[in-house]
């Protein structure tokens, strides 16, 4: 059994959020796997499926990004999950727009959901790390993650996200590399090689 916890913020207002593409990643994976609808849970929102024959918990934390660690460690003290278990998606801004990287253990980078699930679980859980790009001020990140997503970012936001959900028995088989090579190869054929971020010249 394995965690898959998506990172955002609760609420309608916050669902479009470019920090709320964990989310958004995690839905795709329950639409795209027929898993069971979501319920109050663990101090969030549950659903349980498979992916690739193994039995998956989703969960996302609604308590408030930098409180992510108290709803992670809740369901996997209940399922007595380690912290090679436990999955967690989130949005990147040190990789471009589109871009997706696998990661074990590491700093949080100034992300304050990775960094409660530090505080409550420990560093050594694997991370889909997926690129929103930077907006090249760090003045500017905070306003930047709590925006929507441009509706010219739609596309390749979704392309991702349909990836990730369509490739996801791999990471549940612990094969990171051919993940994120089967992801970097369908964004490329979709034609989100070289994505921009919004504002940012060509």
């Amino acid at each position: 059994m394995l965690l898959f916890v998506g990172l955002g913020n609760p609420g309608r207002q916050y669902a479009g959020n470019r920090h709320n593409i964990g989310f958004m990643a995690i839905e795709q994976i329950a639409r795209a796997h027929d898993f069971a609808p979501f319920r109050a849970r663990f101090q969030g929102r549950v659903s349980e499926g498979q992916v690739g024959g193994e039995r998956i918990i989703l969960l996302e934390p609604a308590t408030y990004m930098n409180e992510s660690g108290r709803a992670v460690g809740e369901a996997a003290r209940f399922y007595k999950l380690g912290l090679e278990d436990i999955v967690v998606f989130h949005d990147e801004l040190d990789l471009a727009p589109g871009k997706c990287r696998v990661k074990i253990g590491g700093g949080a980078a100034g992300h304050n959901g990775l960094r409660s699930i530090d505080a409550h679980m420990g560093k050594d859980y694997k991370r889909i790390r997926l690129g929103i790009g930077h907006p090249g001020d760090k003045n500017l990140v905070h306003s930047y993650v709590l925006n929507d997503f441009a509706k010219s970012e739609e596309g390749w936001v979704e392309t991702l996200c349909d990836v990730v959900a369509r490739n996801a028995a791999l990471i549940a088989r612990g094969d990171d590399a051919s993940f994120q090579n089967r992801v970097h190869l369908a964004m490329e054929a979709a034609g989100f090689a070289d994505v921009k971020r919004v504002g940012e010249k060509p």
